[in-house]
């Protein structure tokens, strides 16, 4: 199969883009700031509740035909990671709200160029449950995150029968072998969050090729928890619960793998609301992330990942570059947002050089 290259001008940014982005980022900084009103504490503006704060190791596999070793996989060798599970919502809900969920990974020990601004050896991957993005672009970004505005100072009750909505429409949906995005983006199954795949939903430089980026629970894991289910009328926080049990007793293992482009019509670059067809160009195995049994949720381990650790696209090589409208966006926004949070929290924000700096 031919792949196609990356080069500057594959992206093509709107005229208007940089208003579009200035008003995403002061629609989602009113949204925090009446969320601290809330809560009393300034919380991350997507995926404030983490469900699992964990470390372990990416192996970089051997043998990479040429297309995928590229950039950080460009050589096999073992790499310290962080990651961070939570659930969506940019505010603490209980279960029973069950979005979209993300999947934050900090590589450590990466040398080579970084993208302006990122200064220590670390690469990040920010990814969440779904192959797209439902608002596409940044235009949709904005059109959505007002819609999603207005409805924060709503009760936990409304976005409850959203989110329950949601998830029975996609119920009727998948009995018709399809699905909606923008449902699951609102209400996702109540299933284990270590049985569900993560997505970096856009696309990103990968080196010399183009991919999009996906982790993928093992074999093992999705049969052990295939069946597992949420009673959120049980346990408002049954879904760190249950990651924690299984994190005491178990190793937890995912494959990252990339989807490499390979046709510039069916797989655009700047609309990440299109799935990339597999059957144009399936996701392959390029590294394998190993988190060990481990106490996922010790209290200054889960102080310094929720108020102290940042993780941003903008945290990476030049290499993997974010790419496309909803990336762009992100680059300016998470910095944004990262700075009001820990400005108004009182808490210097870290960029975190090595795993020595995280609290057992």
């Amino acid at each position: 199969m031919t792949y196609l290259r990356y080069a500057p001008d594959i992206e093509r940014p709107a005229p208007n883009e940089q208003e579009t982005i200035d008003g995403i980022i002061q629609g989602m900084t009113q949204q925090s700031r009446t969320v601290e009103k809330r809560e009393h504490h300034a919380v991350r503006a997507s995926h404030a509740k983490s469900s699992a704060c964990v470390t372990g190791e990416m192996t970089v596999a051997a043998g990479l035909p040429p297309e995928l070793a590229q950039g950080l996989f460009a050589t096999p060798g073992t790499y310290p990671v962080a990651v961070r599970f939570a659930q969506g919502p940019g505010e603490t809900l209980g279960d029973r709200v069950s979005t979209h969920r993300g999947m934050s990974i900090k590589v450590f020990g990466v040398s080579g160029e970084k993208l302006p601004g990122h200064a220590v050896d670390t690469q990040d991957f920010v990814l969440a449950t779904g192959t797209t993005f439902p608002s596409g672009t940044a235009a949709g970004f904005l059109r959505d995150g007002t819609v999603i505005g207005r409805s924060t100072g709503l009760p936990e009750g409304v976005k409850s029968a959203v989110s329950s909505t949601a998830r029975n429409l996609n119920k009727v949906l998948h009995a018709f072998g399809t699905e909606s995005a923008m449902a699951d983006f609102f209400g996702h199954p109540f299933s284990h969050p270590l049985a569900d795949s993560y997505f970096s939903q856009a696309p990103v430089r990968y080196g010399d090729y183009v991919a999009k980026l996906g982790a993928v629970p093992s074999a093992d894991a999705r049969r052990a928890l295939s069946e597992w289910r949420l009673d959120p009328h049980q346990d408002e926080d049954g879904f760190r619960h249950a990651a924690v049990a299984f994190f005491r007793e178990n190793d937890v293992v995912f494959e990252l793998k990339a989807q490499l482009w390979a046709d510039a019509e069916k797989q655009p670059i700047e609309d990440s609301s299109v799935d990339w067809p597999v059957s144009v160009s399936p996701y392959r195995t390029i590294a394998t992330l190993r988190l060990p049994r481990q106490d996922a949720y010790g209290s200054d381990r889960v102080r310094y990942f929720d108020e102290v650790m940042t993780f941003r696209p903008a945290h990476s090589l030049a290499a993997h570059r974010p790419l496309g409208s909803i990336m762009r966006a992100r680059l300016q926004v998470y910095q944004a947002l990262s700075d009001f949070r820990h400005r108004e929290n009182g808490v210097s924000a870290e960029d975190t050089a090595s795993l020595e700096c995280i609290p057992a």
